[in-house]
């Protein structure tokens, strides 16, 4: 007798003794299995006899999806955007949520919103700024943001906010209201203030311009960091050639490729964003646009799908609507950054990024000093 091979192997399990009655085993329990599936698709029709064969297994199929997937309001939740953060202490029940792009999901916690009505202004800025950034808010309240007629234009400056994230909450809330009282520009609502929101908090601006503010000529969104020559800007925007409606202009970015490395700040997933490139758009930095566009933002903004750019986010709501960014006047006027200051040629600009609030006013004292600031 040879050893055992493969062949032997297969004759000792096909005729164990002990392998027949595994065997039995699993056929009785196969079709006990089968019977007790019938049994439940028989009570299952004769429960709701109205039912045909083929709807009874569509309603148990559809019943199942409804169960695993995320409900009707979150299931284009975005995960960079809606990032989870913690209710609000106000709210129930506790835990997590989602947060969405669109702005009638929050409210207002501090608002002004007479402002506009009682100064009827040409042109509108509006600063998103963190809530603890108090010294970027004074030193905007000391240069570009303290004028309020400008080429006999009426100018109006306003700070947006969302909710504290770090620190005493309490307490700073406190401060802001106390700086609300003494300055009446600040606008804050109740949506959590961290860089993956900025989208968020760009289409709560275009909201309240659009609820707030219709009769306002321009508008425009400009962060804490820069340098804004607000008269170049009036100027610019009194030529007559600048449109009245459907008008945005800034710093133009042409086929700028979406991030899709993870360890980048400025990363987008596919699922988000899903072309590899976005529409044109204006840094946002600072962009003007005309203040009919912010309700039909609003409105767009409900069939796209927010994305954490908040600056190609506008982008993508400009080509939902049919339309195009505009080239500024004279490009040059919208810079991003100088290695270095030089009085004559920001004399010259509309923007240019700082480094620092500190920076801004130095800047600014300098330029308005009297003499010509070229020679």
């Amino acid at each position: 007798m040879g050893a055992p091979g493969v062949n032997g192997n297969r004759r000792f399990f096909s005729y164990s003794p002990g392998h027949q009655t595994n065997r039995g085993f699993r056929y009785w329990f196969q079709f006990l299995l089968l019977f007790c599936l019938a049994l439940f698709v028989f009570f299952f029709i004769v429960s709701d006899s109205s039912l045909s064969w083929l709807d009874s297994y569509q309603l148990v199929f559809n019943r199942t999806r409804q169960i695993s997937l995320f409900p009707p309001y979150l299931k284009a939740a975005p995960k960079a955007i809606l990032t989870t953060t913690p209710l609000p202490s106000t709210a129930a029940p506790t835990g997590l949520r989602y947060h969405q792009g669109h702005p009638s999901n929050y409210q207002y916690i501090i608002d002004n919103p007479e402002v506009c009505k009682n100064q009827s202004p040409f042109l509108v800025l509006m600063v998103p700024v963190e809530p603890d950034n108090l010294a970027a808010r004074d030193a905007i309240r000391q240069t570009w943001g303290k004028e309020r007629l400008i080429q006999d234009k009426v100018v109006l400056t306003l700070f947006m906010l969302g909710s504290s994230v770090r620190g005493d909450v309490e307490q700073q809330q406190e401060k802001l209201k106390q700086e609300n009282l003494q300055h009446n520009d600040l606008i804050q609502s109740n949506f959590m203030d961290t860089y993956n929101n900025l989208t968020i908090k760009t289409m709560v601006i275009m909201d309240w311009l659009a609820t707030h503010c219709k009769t306002a000529a321009y508008s425009m969104k400009v962060d804490s960091d820069m340098f804004l020559n607000i008269d170049n800007l009036v100027i610019m925007l009194k030529k007559p050639d600048i449109p009245k409606t459907n008008y945005l202009t800034g710093m133009l970015m042409w086929n700028r490729p979406v991030v899709r490395s993870k360890g980048s700040k400025w990363y987008v997933s596919e699922e988000l964003y899903p072309e590899p490139n976005y529409p044109t758009y204006t840094l946002g930095m600072g962009y003007i646009f005309s203040t009919d566009l912010p309700e039909k933002y609003v409105e767009v903004s409900k069939s796209i799908t927010p994305f954490n750019i908040e600056d190609a986010y506008i982008g993508m709501c400009m080509k939902k609507l049919g339309l195009n960014p505009s080239s500024p006047p004279n490009p040059s006027q919208f810079q991003a950054y100088n290695q270095k200051y030089d009085r004559c040629s920001f004399s010259k600009v509309i923007t240019y990024i700082l480094g620092s609030s500190k920076q801004l006013v130095d800047y600014w004292t300098d330029l308005k000093k009297p003499g010509a600031p070229c020679t």
